[in-house]
């Protein structure tokens, strides 16, 4: 058993708590109405016009790379490609923090369909390239360029 006299650790804790005030122990709820103003300030600080600036811009971000210009098969042109649809991913996520901030729902579910479309488009290169899919002419198995 314990060493310890239970009754006179209580009393120490009893007489601890009767200098402490109620304020102290239980404090209103005056301080919730505070904090909602203060995040309702936070919102009107931040304008709904730099979420959809960013969102803007990661959906024309989106639309471009389906018109890649360069080889992307291998070597330099495609880490080029896959640093892009890198940027699409970081920009869909950036644009869906925000829009989640602003509770922005529409915007927001397009921006994580703009995350999905980069780990799509990314998939379709590295999978191959890894071992986890098919390799076809346009998505080879080999990095690097062999001829």
């Amino acid at each position: 058993m314990s060493d310890r006299d239970w009754e006179a650790e209580l009393k120490k804790i009893d007489k601890q708590m009767e200098r402490v005030s109620d304020e102290a122990l239980f404090p209103t709820k005056g301080a919730a109405p505070q904090q909602k103003a203060q995040i309702v300030g936070q919102q009107q600080a931040t304008t709904t016009f730099g979420v959809f600036a960013r969102l803007t811009l990661a959906v024309a971000l989106g639309v471009g790379i389906v018109f890649w210009p360069y080889s992307a098969r291998c070597g330099l042109g495609l880490a080029a490609y896959l640093a892009s649809v890198g940027a699409l991913i970081v920009s869909g996520v950036w644009s869906s923090i925000w829009t989640f901030r602003h509770r922005a729902a529409k915007a927001h579910t397009l921006s994580l369909l703009l995350v999905l479309w980069g780990l799509v488009l990314a998939s379709i290169d590295v999978l191959p390239r890894t071992g986890y899919a098919i390799p076809t002419a346009d998505h080879p198995a080999s990095w690097g360029c062999t001829e």
